[in-house]
């Protein structure tokens, strides 16, 4: 099979760094849908990045479908629980942090934009959920270490993907010193080979 994506997205991060800790051999296809000549829209009609084409040619779009896949395709190191409360409280920190993914994409895109055409509301709209999802993500963590408790999950997957991508495209939304049990979950990940060799970069 074969990931496409781009070294800088966190959904694609997301999906790489699961593939690893599942051990699945991948080949890996860098494309970005804001490249003229991107291929993407023609796999995915939504345009987005990543996308997972199976072997039989099937494309499957949506990081959270692809994690799902990737998770039960391969019964070794279970990331998401079966059906139970406790899968509910995985996908519920996915969630959260996707959703602080979503705004600060969305945050980077706008200041892409003239100057003249961007919207300070509309990014102060995002900053402002960015920060009470940091909030709400460091209260629930506590002193555990982990997301979950004692274990490693697809909640730490995902929240350790958006810790990344803010340290490395919003620099000054500054959780670490804000929140110091997210940064050493942060640092506590970084020494796991899946996350150390997907760091974003330009």
């Amino acid at each position: 099979m074969k990931l496409i994506g781009t070294p800088t997205s966190p959904y694609t991060r997301k999906a790489r760094i699961v593939l690893a800790e599942k051990k699945i051999e991948y080949d890996f296809v860098t494309d970005s849908p804001r490249s003229p000549d991107s291929t993407v829209p023609t796999i995915n009609p939504l345009g987005r990045i990543p996308v997972l084409v199976l072997d039989d040619e099937t494309p499957l779009f949506d990081s959270r479908v692809i994690v799902d896949y990737i998770d039960n395709v391969s019964p070794n190191n279970k990331l998401i629980p079966a059906p139970n409360r406790e899968r509910i409280e995985v996908r519920r920190w996915e969630a959260l942090a996707d959703g602080i993914c979503d705004a600060a994409v969305g945050i980077v895109f706008e200041s892409r934009r003239p100057p003249a055409q961007q919207s300070a509301e509309w990014i102060a709209r995002h900053q402002a959920a960015i920060i009470r999802s940091l909030a709400f993500m460091a209260a629930e963590l506590g002193e555990q270490p982990y997301c979950m408790g004692t274990h490693f999950s697809m909640a730490d997957v995902a929240v350790g993907a958006a810790l990344g991508y803010l340290a490395f495209r919003l620099p000054d939304v500054a959780w670490q010193e804000e929140h110091p049990n997210l940064d050493k979950l942060h640092a506590k990940l970084l020494q796991r080979p899946s996350f150390a060799e997907t760091l974003p970069s330009d």
